[in-house]
């Protein structure tokens, strides 16, 4: 516990001032941080030895962070995201012919798909920023309530499993009590930091995040029990790597932007 309390303080100290700052500093920290997670994500499968499919899905990564702006004034103006997308797919998919099928249609898949689910998720994070603080920090708070409020739900009161299969520990009592206190929380930051006009709006939206999030965390559970590993990296001693941690923020930001509520 108290190398999980020391590594999560140094790393609030480090991260949130660039989220506070927001901007091109926030854009190149998400870019590395992004960059990791992938990497751990691919190691999961063994696939970092295939060097050039996975600089491709690294280049593809980058591609979905980076602004419109900074990628239109790159290339010709008929060249979008999407289209860049289609090609780095291509590519990939092609070198599964040219490695004869060592390098399988099942691995380019896996890195493809990997690779938007990382990169498109910390992009609306980065996109979140854009729109102000109130609403980055509305999202965080209710994703760490929900994680704190079904592991001591889920402690107290927990008799039923709710995906034995994928996460043994999770509770069906822990996962209501996460929504239920992710609702008391968003209620509460939004008396204190409007984030929008209807009260009623709030609790919805604060209830479906909460469920959306430990979606993200029983996904990249289900990932680790796959793939046999207990964390997905190293880099945050007590926490395990950058997906470990950033599971639900892949899910809840977009999320978020999708119903229009940031922004």
């Amino acid at each position: 516990m108290l190398k999980r309390t020391i590594t999560a303080v140094i790393a609030i100290a480090l991260f949130f001032p660039f989220v506070i700052y927001g901007g091109w500093p926030l854009s190149i920290v998400m870019l590395l941080i992004a960059s990791i997670g992938l990497f751990e994500l691919l190691r999961m499968r063994n696939l970092t030895d295939y060097k050039i499919p996975v600089c491709l899905a690294m280049l593809l990564l980058w591609i979905l962070l980076l602004p419109d702006a900074f990628i239109g004034d790159m290339l010709p103006s008929a060249m979008n995201k999407i289209n860049l997308l289609l090609i780095i797919s291509i590519a990939i998919l092609a070198y599964t012919v040219l490695l004869k099928n060592k390098f399988t249609f099942d691995d380019a898949g896996f890195l493809i798909l990997g690779t938007i689910y990382i990169g498109l998720g910390f992009h609306y994070f980065v996109a979140s920023r854009a729109f102000g603080l109130e609403y980055v920090f509305y999202a965080i708070v209710v994703i760490l309530i929900t994680d704190s409020g079904a592991y001591f739900s889920g402690n107290l009161f927990g008799k039923h499993k709710l995906l034995p299969e994928i996460s043994p520990k999770k509770t069906i009592e822990g996962a209501i009590g996460g929504a239920i206190m992710a609702i008391v929380a968003g209620t509460i930051f939004n008396f204190i930091f409007p984030v929008h006009d209807s009260m009623i709006v709030v609790i919805v939206v604060s209830f479906f995040a909460s469920l959306i999030g430990q979606t993200g965390d029983l996904v990249e559970s289900g990932l680790k029990r796959h793939y046999n590993v207990k964390d997905s990296g190293h880099l945050l001693p007590g926490h395990g790597g950058i997906l470990d941690r950033f599971d639900s923020w892949l899910f809840v930001f977009p999320f978020l932007n999708f119903i229009q509520f940031i922004g």
